[in-house]
């Protein structure tokens, strides 16, 4: 998903990617001073009615995709809006009771 946002919107420049949150050599980094540092790869399933329902509340919610928009002419979101919608459908396990698209993270816990 973000990689269809950004190639319609560039990330700002000079700030780091929130992605870099998901890696270990990032997590390592800025907590040098940690007892230990243990990650876990957990799966989230995204459920939505639909891939238009999932796109219409990231849109109005969450915050890259929302400013995303807001950044685009109406040309340009109608296009990303179908980009985003046809991800979603080609990564939807759910089938005809609706959209299932699991979502990967790193869930981390530190000791001081």
């Amino acid at each position: 998903m973000f990689r269809v946002v950004a190639s319609y919107v560039p990330p700002v420049p000079g700030v780091q990617s929130p992605l870099l949150w998901g890696t270990d050599a990032h997590i390592q980094n800025l907590f040098k001073g940690a007892s230990t540092i243990r990650h876990t790869v957990q799966q989230f399933p995204f459920r939505y009615h639909s891939a238009e329902h999932f796109v219409d509340v990231f849109r109005s919610y969450y915050g890259p995709v929302h400013k995303a928009f807001a950044a685009l002419d109406s040309e340009k979101q109608a296009a990303l809006e179908a980009d985003l919608i046809a991800l979603l459908r080609r990564s939807s396990r759910g089938g005809p009771s609706g959209l299932v698209v699991a979502g990967e993270y790193l869930e981390t816990v530190i000791t001081k």
